[in-house]
């Protein structure tokens, strides 16, 4: 793919273009030969804003090295909250954008539940583990892998411990004030949102 060419061959592409049409030509071969310039600059432009981005993923945790972790081992079998009506708008408005998937995956034993949930903060993807014990709280939020070039401070247990023993008010806000983070607000408040989500989705769950 064009993409994925390095710069040195598409400079060596522009030579070999230009030796079959000098500049000496036509007007339309002129043409021609400067629009593939411009296409050859775009492409390799492209190509290193993708290998720069990439460059910035990192998975900290995968996300079976979490369950395992979280359910000692004894990974209970994934489950399936469908979102209809009222509760996909509360996810919704919880998320402040609508929320593309048809169901969310979760993992449940007697006495917590397990959700992997993603939210972009910036522009791409922060995967988080949250962990709700039987009485609704939060016993554990984990970053699993971040792919923004800025933000990654969420990771931190200074930040995240704050949502341990957090629960959802009726309002669908949480009963604690969070802090933010400079220059992280933006994966600030999408890790609270995926929060909030996971403890409405347990709610809706456990209340059956």
């Amino acid at each position: 793919m064009l993409m994925k060419q390095p710069l040195s061959a598409l400079i060596s592409l522009r030579i070999n273009y230009s030796s079959s049409f000098p500049f000496r030509g036509s007007a339309g071969e002129k043409g021609v030969s400067i629009s593939l310039i411009i296409v050859y600059i775009i492409a390799a432009i492209s190509s290193l804003i993708l290998t720069l981005q990439s460059a910035y993923a990192e998975v900290y945790k995968t996300n079976e090295t979490f369950l395992s972790e979280v359910f000692a081992g004894k990974i209970p079998p994934a489950k399936h909250v469908w979102l209809r009506d009222d509760l996909k708008k509360q996810v919704n408005e919880i998320l402040k954008h609508p929320y593309k998937k048809l169901r969310v995956k979760y993992w449940m034993s007697a006495d917590k539940s397990a959700w992997i949930l993603e939210e972009v903060g910036k522009e791409q993807p922060i995967t988080t583990g949250v962990v709700i014990d039987k009485q609704g709280n939060i016993s554990k939020v984990e970053i699993l892998a971040f792919h923004e070039s800025r933000g990654w401070e969420v990771k931190y247990p200074f930040f995240l411990k704050q949502f341990i023993q957090a629960g959802l008010k009726a309002d669908r806000q949480l009963d604690r004030h969070i802090d933010g983070i400079t220059g992280a607000t933006l994966s600030v408040h999408a890790v609270t949102r995926l929060v909030r989500m996971a403890l409405l989705l347990h709610q809706h769950e456990t209340r059956k």
